[in-house]
């Protein structure tokens, strides 16, 4: 069993040409709403490439919550450790521009109440099989503690480093797997030396299989005392929106591995899902089937 502990969110998302400056007043080219959250895009990923998965998180007493469930639901996401709570259910405020670049602003709401208790509640039965993946949009105490119960069960954590945050650099160095886009590499391990160097370095230094995503060019696979590994990307022809495909990434990867898959093997279908979540609009409604990927 794949568990995802994290966030729930709904997306609202505007298109425009280019970002507007400070003090900038622009018309959009659309706007939708759509099911969103770090936690649960993986945790539909990990669905969509074919695995079993339960998603443990908050959402509020709201109709937000009806429309950022649809998708868990109707894809057969396990939703029983997915409580209700008294702040509103989450929201993201994405503003996606014409060459599929995003920025994205959130309202925490529901998240910001995922802590150590929920944890304990939902995670009390992790077993040695399991796969506990982690992302940074709830409390810190939460994700510690939550890492905590994967290694006391034998359970494998999963942690990806986004949205980045420096008081939660430390996490990254208990957890067993560490997935990082480029950006957030350089803030968790900063010097002046070339990536891969770096890379290789920290591997080691903290003994965790590393997986730097570095977007068109495709990801590194770093694990303890051997050689960093390039995974190339498919070339697209046309980027549509970016929104997402880390989380696809991330979902497709703990699939992978749950089905014994190596590092570099699970991180090849990764990248693929990855570049065709970029093909579609949308956080959830772009990941892609398992079907589409092969």
């Amino acid at each position: 069993m794949i568990t995802v502990f994290g966030s729930i969110n709904l997306d609202m998302v505007i298109r425009v040409a280019d970002f507007p400056r400070p003090g900038e007043t622009i018309p959009t080219k659309g706007f939708a709403m759509s099911a969103g959250g770090k936690g649960a895009n993986q945790a539909l990923a990990v669905r969509r490439a074919g695995g079993d998965v339960r998603m443990v998180g908050l959402t509020g007493k709201d109709s937000h919550a009806d429309l950022a469930l649809a998708l868990l639901k109707a894809d057969g996401v396990d939703l029983t450790r997915t409580e209700v709570c008294k702040e509103s259910t989450g929201l993201a405020f994405i503003q996606v521009e014409d060459s599929g670049e995003n920025t994205i602003a959130i309202v925490k709401g529901a998240n910001g109440e995922v802590s150590v208790a929920t944890a304990n509640a939902a995670l009390a039965d992790l077993g040695g099989g399991d796969i506990l993946l982690l992302q940074q949009e709830v409390p810190l105490a939460s994700i510690d503690r939550a890492i905590d119960l994967a290694k006391s069960a034998g359970a494998r954590s999963v942690l990806n480093t986004a949205p980045f945050q420096e008081e939660y650099i430390p996490l990254a160095r208990k957890a067993d797997v560490v997935i990082s886009n480029e950006t957030e590499f350089d803030a968790l391990k900063p010097g002046s030396e070339p990536r891969l160097e770096r890379a290789e370095a920290y591997a080691a230094e903290t003994g965790r299989l590393l997986i730097v995503t570095l977007g068109a060019d495709g990801a590194m696979v770093v694990e303890p005392d051997k050689e960093a590994v390039n995974v190339p990307s498919p070339k697209l022809d046309k980027v549509v929106d970016t929104t997402g495909a880390g989380d696809t990434f991330c979902g497709y990867f703990c699939k992978m591995m749950a089905d014994g898959a190596d590092p570099v093997t699970a991180t090849r279908m990764a990248v693929k899902a990855a570049s065709l979540a970029c093909c579609k609009n949308g956080a959830q409604p772009s990941i892609p089937f398992a079907a589409d990927v092969k």
